[in-house]
């Protein structure tokens, strides 16, 4: 299946996305689509980030929704605000040639939790929500979910190592009348497993995509030995030599990510850093600055990093290799979106030279010197 219109989707849907310039699915699109637009029931879906996720999600779920009915008719929990806002964008431009106006809401913290309440006495067929700001707006009774046909779970993996189990457990237990759940993941962790069994059917429909390269295989992963007291020197070199290429450094620790970019500012370097204890507002100053490109480079934490969605990004640095395997194929998943290519470098310290051929085992990938 090379086109959407061989995928069943209606003109109106098709129309939207030929002049988005997107006239060719993915894997996971092509895949997906036709079941979710014929069946429709409880699927797993696992696919690395950057693989079209989002569209392959959305656009069955809005031939679901009945505009005539002034109710949540899906919910779709993301785990940060940032993730919730595309794809709250992404309906919006897909709705545009709609016969008739669907309205989705984004619910995500960091936004008024009042006007958000005020927002949701319209009509609102789509609920976009990130886990906690939900629960806030169930305690409050602001938020029915009487209705909802579907469930949404995008970034499952995501949500629970961000600790929002109890959450996702509540928005399952209050959507019981739903006709679906369907589940988007780049791993598949024990923990998620366990919330299947609660909230799904016993042989969900269930795709992955290059299910033994979990990882992006666009990425060229590189590795190179370097001691903590070198490898600052050592990024300010790569990052003298990037011109106008645009990449995100990790760090472990949020002072770490504060340390690197006060030495790499200090070296003239064009950097942002974004970490756990950033108040909303001064995230929301540093990811503005950084999509707009005002800043070039973005150093971060693992947690603070969710949800980072940026095209044109050409390499992740890893100042320490992460403390979970996870983490490193959504670290390194920043880069190489939307089929272009990407790299992702390790900066090694001599003794977790067996942790890298764990991580290379485990996840499939080779990593090469620098």
């Amino acid at each position: 299946m090379n086109d959407f219109k061989t995928l069943g989707l209606p003109p109106h849907l098709i129309q939207s996305l030929e002049e988005l310039n997107i006239h060719t699915p993915t894997p996971i699109q092509a895949l997906t689509i036709p079941y979710l637009l014929e069946k429709g029931n409880d699927l797993i879906a696992q696919a690395q980030t950057g693989t079209g996720k989002t569209a392959a999600f959305a656009l069955p779920l809005l031939t679901k929704i009945n505009p005539q009915k002034p109710h949540i008719q899906a919910l779709i929990l993301s785990p940060t605000r940032e993730l919730a806002k595309q794809i709250g964008k992404a309906l919006f431009k897909l709705t545009k040639h709609s016969p008739q106006k669907i309205f989705a809401e984004v619910l995500a913290g960091g936004d008024k939790i009042d006007l958000q309440i005020s927002k949701l006495q319209r009509p609102t067929h789509i609920a976009i929500a990130t886990p906690g700001r939900l629960y806030d707006l169930l305690k409050r009774k602001a938020i029915s979910l009487d209705h909802t046909r579907h469930l949404i779970l995008d970034e499952a993996d995501e949500m629970l190592s961000m600790g929002f189990k109890d959450q996702i457990k509540a928005a399952i237990e209050l959507t019981r009348t739903r006709k679906a759940t369907w589940l988007f993941s780049a791993t598949f962790p024990p923990l998620l497993r366990d919330l299947v069994k609660t909230c799904m059917s016993p042989d969900p429909k269930t795709v992955k995509i290059d299910q033994k390269n979990v990882v992006n295989r666009n990425i060229d992963h590189r590795y190179t030995i370097c001691p903590k007291e070198d490898k600052t020197d050592f990024i300010d070199q790569f990052l003298k030599n990037q011109n106008h290429h645009r990449g995100l450094i990790f760090t472990r620790t949020k002072d770490g990510a504060d340390i690197l970019g006060k030495q790499l500012t200090a070296r003239q370097h064009s950097v942002g850093v974004l970490q756990g204890d950033l108040t909303q507002l001064e995230r929301d100053k540093v990811m503005r600055a950084f999509k707009k490109n005002r800043i070039q480079f973005l150093i971060a934490t693992d947690l603070a990093a969710r949800g980072i969605d940026i095209p044109e990004l050409s390499f992740v640095v890893h100042h320490q290799l992460p403390e979970q395997t996870d983490y490193y194929t959504h670290r390194s998943g920043r880069t190489a979106r939307a089929g272009k290519k990407g790299l992702s470098i390790v900066l090694l310290d001599p003794r977790e030279k067996k942790r890298l051929k764990q991580l290379s085992h485990t996840l499939n990938i080779h990593f090469g010197p620098a």
